[in-house]
């Protein structure tokens, strides 16, 4: 039986989760094997086994947890085929699911922790199907399109995924970041007005 092992010890929410689940995507058949160092993260891959019905295994050993997932049959769904699909469908209709960002840091009132829960957001973003249509930047949101944001490297990799990526001029202007915008494009509020209300869903990050 093939035999897939992720080590994830020592790495953040969402990598233990996103790793195993590529590694259970690569197999037609056989176990994935993932070490984790922590209950979180074993409780998260937890259930990323359960919601795609495969069973799993926990041993510990240590401050270690190892999870055997073992897959039988057909490769899941979300193959790489299944997950360009619904990029081409949001490209072409401008709906379904666009995102709406208020703020450089998610939640409050820990800042720090807030710029780290928006760092995992936008990656594990990156790594989801469907994506979604857009993901619209408004008031502080802003700042994370432009010069010194962390999160540039998964935006750009959300726009060549086909996700339109919009940032508020008046916002821009306000911040005086325009000449430091570097991924998407320069929006105007009807613009984005309209695309809130064509959306089949509008998620709001602040």
């Amino acid at each position: 039986m093939e035999e897939k092992r992720v080590d994830a010890r020592g790495k953040a929410c969402p990598l233990p989760v996103i790793e195993t689940k590529k590694a259970i995507e690569s197999l037609t058949s056989g176990r994935v094997v993932t070490i984790v160092d922590n209950a979180v993260a074993r409780d998260n891959v937890l259930k990323l086994a359960r919601s795609l019905n495969l069973p799993v295994d926990v041993v510990t050993e240590g401050h270690n947890f190892i999870l055997t997932i073992t897959k039988e049959g057909a490769r899941l769904d979300s193959a790489p085929e299944a997950e360009t699909a619904p990029v081409a469908v949001a490209e072409r209709s401008g709906r379904g699911t666009v995102i709406l960002v208020l703020t450089d840091a998610i939640g409050r009132p820990v800042e720090e922790l807030g710029r780290v829960l928006t760092k995992s957001f936008f990656y594990a973003l990156t790594e989801s199907t469907p994506a979604p249509a857009a993901v619209i930047f408004l008031n502080g949101g802003v700042r994370l399109t432009t010069a010194g944001s962390e999160v540039i490297s998964s935006l750009k990799t959300l726009e060549k995924q086909g996700v339109e990526i919009l940032s508020c001029g008046t916002c821009l202007d306000y911040l005086n970041l325009k000449d430091k915008l570097e991924v998407g494009s320069v929006s105007n509020m009807f613009t984005i007005v309209e695309k809130l209300l064509t959306a089949e869903k509008v998620i709001t990050i602040s």
